[in-house]
């Protein structure tokens, strides 16, 4: 996903290896203050435009940094590290909240987003990007550590037990909790305009300063960074990507994705390429752009239709651009150019 600003701004884009400095620009109220920052294995960037953009700007890279701290498996005095190690805690308030969350979509989902991957992330060698084909034997040892379902959640003292050997990672929503963060944060300022890119995630608060929606471009999965296939005009929304292209290894031909099915314990063998999930809720549009990846295209609409909430644009293998109908008059379609058929799915 890229986040274009007006035509003046710098493009924000959802990819981490495009931004590698953290700067702070303070301007007036008619230019747009931004700051990036290194967080949740990503580069992002705050930027607002208003009167209290800076101080909201500051404040909002500040909740990233807690957040990132709170929550991050590669930092050993985080929260979610100690409950690894130790398989039982109290939570705090942000971190059960964001447990309740992900143990819903686990249901809502039929397991396909699960937040006790980490075994088999840590098998395939994603956590380390120290690469590894697993045997089928390996997986299915492993596999016996995986399921949201061997969890055991206390709602009325916040305690969190782990099943036999389980470790958990919120990785697959924390950043939707850190965009809800930070746009809660923003409006609580203040501030009725600005772009929050996280990955592959952006956050439109309000409309662009002129009043025209924020435009956020549908990457092509076959194509170069910046090659899009399409472009979404949003506004006090988010859009959340996944796809085949975003980190993945291959080896003796074959292409593996980070994106693992917690069924199989292996990368996902699915008929899409790309999902963009455009949700109010950035949680739920985290969670759920995994998940629909994982259940494939008559899956994810099969979600779509039994879950509400959100919209999807889900990019196919064989070159269909599948559209919700709630994007219909929202969405410009590009992707003609690259031999792409647009359908628009409807609710029936």
């Amino acid at each position: 996903l890229t986040g274009c600003g007006t035509a003046s701004d710098t493009k924000h884009t959802g990819s981490a290896s495009e931004t590698q400095t953290t700067n702070s620009t303070t301007a007036s109220s008619a230019q747009p203050v931004s700051q990036e920052i290194f967080a949740m294995d990503t580069y992002m960037t705050v930027t607002a435009y208003g009167d209290n953009a800076q101080k909201g700007v500051t404040d909002a890279i500040a909740e990233i940094q807690r957040l990132d701290n709170l929550l991050s498996i590669g930092k050993e005095d985080s929260e979610i590290s100690k409950l690894n190690k130790s398989g039982c805690a109290a939570l705090s308030d942000d971190t059960a909240v964001m447990v309740t969350k992900a143990l819903d979509l686990y249901k809502s989902t039929g397991g396909a987003f699960d937040i006790t991957v980490l075994p088999l992330m840590e098998l395939w060698g994603f956590t380390t990007q120290e690469y590894y084909v697993p045997t089928e034997d390996e997986i299915q040892s492993t596999l016996q550590r995986v399921g949201a379902d061997k969890l055991t959640w206390d709602e009325s003292t916040k305690t969190l037990t782990l099943g036999d050997k389980q470790e958990i990672d919120l990785g697959g929503i924390a950043k939707g909790a850190a965009g809800d963060a930070v746009a809660q944060l923003l409006r609580a300022e203040g501030v009725q305009s600005a772009l929050v890119v996280m990955g592959g995630q952006v956050g439109c608060l309000g409309t662009k300063p002129d009043g025209s929606p924020w435009q956020v471009a549908v990457r092509d999965p076959d194509g170069e960074q910046g090659e899009s296939l399409g472009t979404l005009l949003l506004q006090d929304t988010f859009a959340v990507s996944s796809g085949d292209y975003e980190r993945y290894f291959e080896q003796d031909g074959v292409r593996y994705s980070h994106i693992l099915d917690p069924q199989t314990g292996s990368p996902a063998q699915t008929d899409l390429r790309g999902v963009t999930v455009v949700c109010e809720d950035a949680t739920k549009a985290d969670a759920l752009s995994t998940a629909l990846f994982v259940l494939g295209s008559e899956g994810a609409l099969e979600l779509w239709r039994s879950l509400g909430g959100f919209e999807a644009v889900l990019v196919t293998a064989d070159g269909r651009l599948l559209l919700t109908e709630g994007l219909e008059e929202t969405f410009v379609f590009s992707g003609q150019e690259r031999g792409i058929v647009l359908e628009t799915v409807d609710q029936g």
